[in-house]
């Protein structure tokens, strides 16, 4: 009973304490970013959440995130450059993963 009420307190605390841990990348995200993207570790891309902190307040980050995905670059970041539509993402994956990046850090 005590691990029970340890393990939903532990819970409730990553939950609320803005840690991602408990988020999964969408299906299309490991398919098409998760080559180079993580959602919480920096390795070859930004991580997800970087993306999401550097646009968090921006109410056009949706917008900003999915034409970076769409014509791709390297947006000030000191990692490659990012082909255009990542690894053939179509235009609702962009969407899709857009939306799901920046409300990562809300």
């Amino acid at each position: 009973m005590n691990s029970i009420i340890v393990s939903m307190v532990t819970a409730v605390g990553l939950m609320t304490s803005g840690h991602v841990l408990a988020v999964d990348m969408p299906a299309e995200g490991k398919a098409k970013c998760g080559t180079c993207h993580t959602i919480d570790n920096s390795s070859v891309a930004p991580s997800f959440m970087e993306i999401s902190e550097k646009y968090k307040g921006d109410k056009d980050a949706v917008n900003k995130i999915a034409t970076s995905i769409t014509t791709g670059g390297s947006f000030g970041w000191e990692y490659g450059e990012m082909p255009a539509k990542g690894l053939g993402a179509n235009d609702a994956e962009i969407q899709s993963l857009s939306k799901f990046i920046a409300g990562l850090a809300k």
